[in-house]
């Protein structure tokens, strides 16, 4: 940091288990890409490649390897995933991670009818080949998951193999853990938390309001993904209690 401050909250450093920031990669170009790189690096954990963009990026090795050369992970979005599934090519899938050295994979079924125990044994078979993270929620606004199922699901996919599950609520904040207001579910939220430790999820909070609910939840070093590039020095301060929303939370601890 450029100056000293005291009652700032204390971050968790490189590489994190929790404090963990993914951000989220909707079709930035190999020169964006260097630049959000070189402006938010720091407080990058993982970058993810949204849904199936990844399939149609130009010069999508030359991008991965800005972010390999950075040391920040990166992973292609779940409905990529569920693409390969829906058409049989679990094995294809694999080959891609392997051809683009991809060190993590999302398995979801936001967008697919997937039996439970099918998704598991996909978490469990690809835990094999790299770092999984598995994705609970529906893309449906429709489709209400109640708390126990919720804790069900993630519980029988960290036990499957998953090193943290996602919380779902797409790019937008308006499904899954949040009305379609954006408003969080605040009582499914902590339903969860009484189950599944804090620094297991990740959870998707692309909108400012959903992420100073997290951090006043569960502290500066709650793990928030589906961030975008240009959101991630902003959530940094909200984190660190200097930004108006959580300006006081944190001055009272030591």
């Amino acid at each position: 940091m450029h100056y000293f401050l005291t009652n700032v909250p204390e971050r968790t450093q490189k590489p994190r288990d929790k404090g963990f920031t993914m951000a989220m990669d909707k079709g930035l170009s190999v020169r964006q890409a260097e630049d959000f790189i070189n402006v938010c690096g720091e407080y990058v954990d993982i970058v993810k490649l949204g849904w199936a963009t990844s399939y149609v990026t130009p010069n999508l090795n030359d991008k991965l390897n800005v972010y390999r050369e950075a040391g920040i992970p990166f992973y292609f979005g779940g409905t990529l995933f569920e693409a390969f599934i829906v058409r049989d090519q679990f094995d294809d899938y694999r080959k891609v991670l392997d051809k683009y050295e991809v060190p993590f994979a999302e398995v979801s079924d936001g967008s697919i009818e997937l039996d439970h125990d099918l998704k598991c044994n996909y978490i469990s078979k690809l835990a094999e080949q790299v770092t999984v993270l598995s994705e609970v929620g529906s893309k449906d606004a429709e489709k209400i998951i109640p708390p126990y199922k919720w804790i069900e699901l993630m519980q029988k996919e960290l036990d499957a193999g998953a090193w943290k599950v996602i919380g779902e609520a797409r790019e937008s904040g308006n499904v899954g853990l949040f009305r379609s207001s954006g408003e969080v579910r605040s009582g499914l939220v902590q339903e969860i938390l009484t189950k599944i430790p804090f620094e297991k999820i990740i959870w998707e909070a692309p909108q400012k309001a959903q992420q100073v609910y997290f951090i006043k939840l569960m502290g500066s070093n709650v793990n928030l993904g589906n961030i975008a590039p240009e959101e991630v020095i902003p959530l940094e301060t909200i984190r660190l209690g200097l930004r108006g929303d959580t300006f006081d939370h944190f001055l009272d601890q030591k």
